[in-house]
């Protein structure tokens, strides 16, 4: 297991984690299997905004005995009272849930209480107008609940969020698809969707990836939009590789679609590579770098992503990136201008000429 360290909460979180989405269909052996089978591998990080309540049952079975062990994020606002997922901004109803699931998950505190699926300015004056806010963080006051989530598949709305200064975990709908606005939840342009990535990675904001596959869209060919299929791997790789992301939740139905999530630490460079996106990405995507390193290995031995990615962070006014720029063994101002990264880069990147104006950059 790969684990990520928040830099906000100091958690060490474990780079695939649980999407609990459906689970809630499988019988009750086999989604206490699954819980149980996640937690030996060594997940430790879970998500409980499921479609159906059956799923805070299966894991309070499972996981009650290794709490301490586990990150549970927690929705304010979803609702279960019909046994089906549902949404509310009512604060007794969000009260009754809230309690209601600590009871089901056998839990007295909860490490991430979100502020939950927030769309549009509108949910956002309602959340706080009913009081949901307050109660969420009179909760963390009393220190039922850790830390302070949010999740959205807006970036501007998010980004707005975000300028309270109460986030310290973002749950946002990243994949291939969305960035390159393709999709139902493809809210935002690449630049935007990207500069919020960027954002949380600044300011230590942790990302926590949903809809890692489009709902299955991008898994098959028929509905991918890009007319041929990707498979879970290169997704789930995709979504590590962008700044801020600390763990990916797949959604998973069973013990099975559990063993095949972890199986991509097992899985070798070439079923994760998603160069292919290369060819097939439309204009405002191309020529921007995505941090793949897919250009590697550098004849002069520069870390090309990396590189790209502290600047990056650093124009935003990230002190830490231009810091851990400045201990790179290999700099922008040591490329030979070979051009190797130039022919290799799937997303048609003049990397040659960035690496120029990286090192002009940091000498400034």
């Amino acid at each position: 297991m790969e684990y990520r360290v928040h830099r906000r909460t100091g958690d060490s979180i474990s780079a695939i984690g649980i999407g609990t989405g459906p689970v809630f269909e499988a019988s009750e052996k086999e989604g206490v299997g699954a819980f149980a089978y996640a937690c030996e591998r060594g997940v430790n990080f879970v998500d409980f905004a499921t479609a159906g309540a059956k799923t805070f049952e299966y894991a309070g079975r499972a996981l009650a005995c290794v709490r301490e062990k586990m990150l549970y994020q927690v929705h304010f606002g979803a609702n279960y009272e019909t046994g089906e997922y549902g949404w509310t901004t009512e604060l007794e109803t969000v009260k009754r849930q809230v309690d209601w699931q600590m009871k089901e998950l056998k839990t007295d505190y909860i490490d991430f209480g979100f502020i939950h699926c927030l769309d549009s300015p509108s949910d956002w004056m309602a959340y706080r107008e009913n009081g949901v806010l307050d109660f969420l963080l009179e909760m963390k006051k009393a220190g039922a609940v850790r830390h302070i989530g949010l999740s959205s598949h807006t970036p501007s709305l998010a980004g707005e969020v975000l300028d309270t200064g109460l986030v310290d975990q973002l749950m946002f709908s990243i994949n291939p698809g969305y960035d390159c606005q393709y999709g139902e939840y493809a809210n935002g342009s690449a630049g935007e969707r990207m500069d919020l990535y960027r954002r949380c990675e600044a300011g230590g904001i942790g990302i926590s990836v949903m809809k890692p596959f489009s709902g299955g869209q991008l898994l098959n060919a028929g509905t991918s939009p890009f007319g041929r299929a990707l498979t879970k791997y290169q997704c789930i790789q995709y979504a590590l590789d962008k700044p801020g992301v600390l763990t990916v939740l797949p959604g998973i139905r069973n013990l099975e679609d559990m063993k095949e999530a972890l199986g991509f630490f097992d899985a070798s460079p070439e079923e994760k590579d998603y160069s292919v996106l290369g060819t097939f990405a439309p204009k405002d995507v191309s020529g921007v770098c995505v941090y793949c390193n897919h250009c590697q290995p550098c004849p002069a031995g520069l870390n090309v992503g990396l590189i790209n990615k502290y600047y990056d962070l650093a124009k935003m006014g990230d002190a830490l990136a231009a810091d851990h720029y400045a201990k790179l063994e290999k700099k922008a101002s040591d490329c030979v201008s070979c051009g190797h990264c130039d022919q290799r880069c799937p997303f048609h990147v003049a990397q040659a000429e960035r690496m120029r104006e990286i090192a002009a950059y940091f000498v400034r």
